[in-house]
């Protein structure tokens, strides 16, 4: 939860953080590792995991934690599949590291602040 001085809260004085998907945007060539690699991420069968891998692109997780859609989408590119991490607010990619996504503000439902494509937090 963030807290935010803003009329868009929930009681306690907190709004919800954005989730984030993972969504699967190319196989990569080594189809065996991948198929793997979504297993991994998802729990799915092998044959539910090969439908997943042929469907790209597709949405592997539901909405979830910044870093748990970051390290989802690490196993994946690991194993040689193309991912990103997509805010479910304003369904921007999110890239890896500190830096905010773009200058431009959340078009989400919140404020823009809470976003985290946006407003990315400090590794301090």
């Amino acid at each position: 939860m963030i807290h935010l001085p803003n009329s868009s809260r929930l009681p306690g004085g907190c709004v919800e953080e954005p989730g984030f998907r993972v969504l699967l945007t190319e196989s990569g060539d080594r189809r065996t590792e991948a198929i793997r690699a979504i297993r991994t991420v998802t729990g799915l069968s092998l044959w539910n995991s090969k439908l997943l891998l042929d469907s790209a692109p597709v949405a592997v997780t539901e909405p979830g934690w910044l870093e748990a859609a970051q390290d989802a989408a690490g196993v994946l590119e690991a194993a040689g599949a193309h991912a990103a991490v997509v805010c479910d607010w304003c369904d921007r990619t999110v890239t890896r590291g500190t830096d905010p996504l773009a200058p431009a503000p959340c078009s989400g439902p919140w404020p823009p602040e809470a976003c985290r494509a946006s407003c990315p937090p400090s590794t301090d």
